[in-house]
């Protein structure tokens, strides 16, 4: 028996080591503070411990996750009727430490671009963080946040439409003739 939860534990510390960048920049794009996305990961990965052998057996255990951690913020979000999403400062924005592999990292605009997809309305922010950030299929996507694949559809393209509309960004996001 110990050695079951031994082994176990020991998968959940391998998952939790090898996803914990990808869930915090995720929980970061989501709540746009830094000290919110950790607290946001850390009682995800709580709730998600707790489940760990229903979880590991997921035929995929980090999307199963990404859907408790968009859950947790959806609930949170719920809550209070205002959500101030970027601090009065922009120091928690420069905080992030972006995926070696993260092309919008390399951007000189990747302030205005997050303190802008921190204005969306939270369930264009979802999609968006999601499609985008994480490049999930609109499928992946749509299960993750517990919707239809045209509600995925409908969210990205109002906050895509947004973010464009924001004089100076438009031209940054889609230098070098890349758009989404």
């Amino acid at each position: 028996m110990g050695d079951r939860k031994a082994a176990r534990d020991s998968e959940f510390q391998s998952f939790v080591i090898g996803r914990w960048p990808r869930l915090l920049r995720t929980a970061f794009l989501l709540t746009g503070e830094q000290h919110a996305a950790e607290d946001l990961v850390q009682s995800t990965l709580e709730q998600v411990y707790v489940a760990w052998r229903r979880v590991g057996s997921a035929d995929d255990p980090e999307a199963y996750v990404r859907r408790v951690m968009i859950n947790a913020h959806a609930r949170k979000h719920r809550r209070r009727l205002r959500e101030f999403l970027a601090p009065k400062d922009d120091s928690g924005l420069a905080r992030e430490v972006a995926d070696t592999g993260d092309r919008i990292a390399q951007a000189e605009d990747r302030d205005a671009l997050l303190t802008a997809l921190a204005q969306l309305p939270p369930r264009q922010r979802e999609a968006v963080v999601l499609r985008y950030w994480e490049d999930l299929t609109e499928t992946q996507t749509a299960e993750a946040m517990g919707c239809s694949v045209g509600a995925v559809k409908s969210n990205a393209a109002k906050g895509i439409a947004k973010l464009r509309a924001i004089p100076g960004l438009a031209e940054t996001v889609t230098q070098g003739g890349r758009s989404r």
